[in-house]
């Protein structure tokens, strides 16, 4: 993985997290028979309420820009919480996804929750080519919520020798 880093997202950073947040709908908007300034004054409202929903539900949770090089290229939204760890949101660039970036950050976060003996939930579209990623790392569908799956990664705790 390509030296990746964090810092916590402010308020300075609204707007590149707008534009990662338009980013991960385009493709579900493009059929839409919209003018390209109805779509993103849609894609700013829906970005608004998705941000405060988040910061009202989740306030105690790290909000982190991904960073590269120090320029920002995604974002993970973490609530550590005692019996697991919700992985509320993890985003990357268009430019920035199928690198591997996407799978070292959810690998990372995985260590930490076997260590702490932590399961790791999280909510994602059927339909979101990361379903298949998480497959892939252990998160089984725990329940389908309509528009959403639900998806949790029961933690693999070590078995000492001894």
């Amino acid at each position: 993985m390509p030296s990746i880093g964090f810092r916590p997202a402010g308020e300075n950073d609204l707007e590149f997290l707008g534009t990662l947040y338009a980013s991960t709908r385009s493709e579900e908007l493009a059929p839409v028979p919209w003018s390209e300034e109805q779509k993103q004054a849609f894609l700013a409202q829906q970005f608004s309420l998705q941000h405060r929903y988040y910061r009202q539900t989740y306030p105690a949770a790290d909000y982190l820009l991904v960073l590269h090089a120090d320029e920002a290229i995604g974002r993970i939204y973490i609530a550590r919480e005692e019996a697991a760890i919700n992985l509320i949101d993890i985003a990357l660039l268009p430019t920035r996804r199928g690198r591997g970036i996407g799978a070292a950050l959810l690998g990372e976060l995985i260590d930490e929750a076997d260590r702490d003996a932590r399961a790791i939930v999280l909510h994602v579209e059927p339909n979101n080519p990361a379903r298949r990623l998480y497959a892939r790392f252990g998160f089984r569908l725990v329940e389908n919520r309509g528009v959403y799956e639900f998806l949790r990664r029961e933690p693999r705790v070590a078995v000492s020798s001894g």
